[in-house]
């Protein structure tokens, strides 16, 4: 392709370790792992023990290829956190829960939420007086629906009917089980390089180098960056349990996981700034395109919706064989907006909810690769007389945005697309094994003995990825050279890989040849 990494010059950072200045210079290209590793060593803890990095105000500061670095004059602190007397422990500890507490009160402007507080249960005080005997009643209602189930599952003497379903959660489910396990205090708030800020804007970022709870803190970042939390009135509390709890419902597939998640985000963030979005559109409709992106592949189970409609799995059923896994992924989205302590839109008026609903479900559900040639097509016949005022032309380019994220991977450097290719054939084979075991069809791309990467490749650069990138190009033309481009080369590039391996197979056949006829011979 035609991006590709830069040469960087070593960081170097400065620690206080017994009172002394001590020097830590390493490679930009060292894993989190063996920075830390390095940070221990030169203050004098030993190997394995867990750590943290405090800069000279007790502020934590990732440990990361794309860590700030520091001066002489303002040194940061390495100090363990499973090593010491329990006195030092404890000192430690509340040493870094002050400042942590110090932070958070600058942070949210205690004194302020707590005037919003104070006017906020004012009026839910008054709702609950209005509206209580609405309360009363729902609660007679759900509290009759749990005894006539009870009753139901006696007289069934305890047994049910159960589909074979490749999906997390049953619908029937207590919805408890989507609240994230773990709370806000052990999700901690990286403090984010200016470096680290700036990339994440970029389709070149690398999305391979991130730990799951340090993409957390970059999804926060996005939303409180383009004024998403404002523009909702969103609670920075209630923002951070909603990511943990999307986190917690990706499951760790191949391809289909919460880095791909991210990865989508990501790539939508850098399209809203690549394309001055933030002009074009209302804050309304960039959360959308965020959350939908955020949101668009939950709790996929691996297996993709040829699977799911030929094995007649419940999610097939559930949705007549209708886009079952978007449909899916949309349900459980907002099973966990669902949930108080996650809701996003908590603060939102019902009907502008209502809306914000309907888009991230049409966003979702335009995902589904076999509405590609309908959508695409739609697009086309508007982009050349594009009205932003127009709200059909705005939804449709939405629709299309989402798309290109979703299939963005080799917009991408080489070094970050290629895993990606792997990774999803790795997806491909273990669903095309089971479909092999069960007797179902099996599709030829998918097909462990058939597909190699570049034939997995070419086609789809050819006739999905550029097609669409260069539709989008005509609106936004600063996107050929940054997204468009890095398309073509790799196109070039597996193109080039398939003559290599034809060639090869050429040679071993005309050798297989050779040798059968200097058998017959003899």
């Amino acid at each position: 392709m035609g991006s590709s990494s830069s040469s960087y010059a070593p960081k170097t950072v400065y620690l206080d370790v017994d009172g002394k200045v001590q020097k830590v210079v390493f490679s930009r290209h060292c894993s989190p792992c063996d920075i830390r590793e390095l940070l221990s060593s030169s203050s004098n803890i030993p190997r394995n023990t867990a750590i943290t990095l405090l800069d000279s105000g007790g502020a934590m500061i990732s440990i990361d290829p794309t860590m700030p670095t520091n001066s002489p004059n303002s040194l940061y602190k390495v100090v363990p956190l499973s090593t010491g007397q329990p006195g030092e422990k404890e000192d430690v500890f509340q040493n870094v829960l002050s400042q942590v507490a110090e932070q958070f009160s600058r942070a949210f402007r205690i004194n302020e939420l707590k005037t919003e507080v104070t006017n906020r249960l004012a009026m839910l005080e008054k709702r609950v007086e209005l509206e209580g005997l609405k309360v009363v009643e729902i609660e007679k209602c759900k509290n009759d629906l749990k005894r006539l189930r009870d009753e139901m599952t006696s007289r069934g003497g305890g047994r049910f009917v159960e589909m074979n379903c490749p999906c997390k959660y049953n619908f029937s489910d207590d919805g408890k089980k989507l609240s994230p396990r773990r709370d806000v205090p052990s999700y901690p708030k990286y403090t984010l390089s200016q470096e680290t800020i700036e990339a994440l804007k970029k389709p070149t970022f690398d999305v391979w180098h991130w730990e799951h709870n340090e993409m957390l803190s970059c999804l926060e970042y996005m939303y409180h960056d383009l004024g998403l939390v404002k523009e909702f009135n969103i609670n920075p509390i209630t923002l951070k349990r909603w990511l943990l709890a999307i986190q917690e419902n990706y499951r760790s597939n191949p391809f289909h996981n919460f880095r791909h998640c991210f990865c989508v985000s990501q790539m939508m963030y850098g399209m809203i700034h690549l394309c001055n979005l933030q002009e074009r559109l209302t804050l309304g409709d960039m959360g959308i395109l965020m959350t939908a992106a955020v949101c668009h592949d939950l709790d996929h189970p691996g297996y993709n919706n040829t699977y799911q409609i030929n094995a007649r799995t419940e999610l097939a059923v559930r949705y007549n064989d209708i886009s079952p896994l978007e449909n899916h992924h949309c349900a459980v989205a907002f099973q966990i907006l669902s949930l108080p302590e996650c809701n996003i839109f908590g603060n939102v008026e019902p009907e502008a909810f209502k809306q914000i609903r309907q888009a991230i479900i049409t966003l979702i559900l335009a995902t589904d690769m076999a509405r590609h040639g309908e959508i695409l097509e739609s697009f086309k016949q508007k982009v050349d007389n594009f009205d932003f005022a127009n709200e059909e032309h705005i939804r449709c380019l939405k629709m299309v945005l989402i798309k290109c994220c979703d299939i963005s991977n080799e917009v991408r450097p080489t070094e970050v697309a290629e895993p990606w290719v792997d990774c999803l054939l790795e997806e491909y084979f273990i669903q095309s094994d089971r479909e092999k075991s069960e007797g179902l069809p099996v599709a030829p791309f998918m097909d462990r003995d058939k597909v190699t990467k570049p034939t997995a490749q070419i086609g789809f650069i050819k006739f999905v990825l550029i097609p669409m990138f260069e539709t989008v190009m005509k609106l936004f033309p600063q996107i050929e050279e940054i997204m468009v481009q890095p398309l073509r080369d790799s196109r070039d590039h597996y193109e080039e890989l398939k003559q290599i391996d034809d060639a090869m197979t050429e040679a071993q056949k005309k050798k297989t040849e050779n040798m059968s006829l200097g058998g017959k011979k003899k």
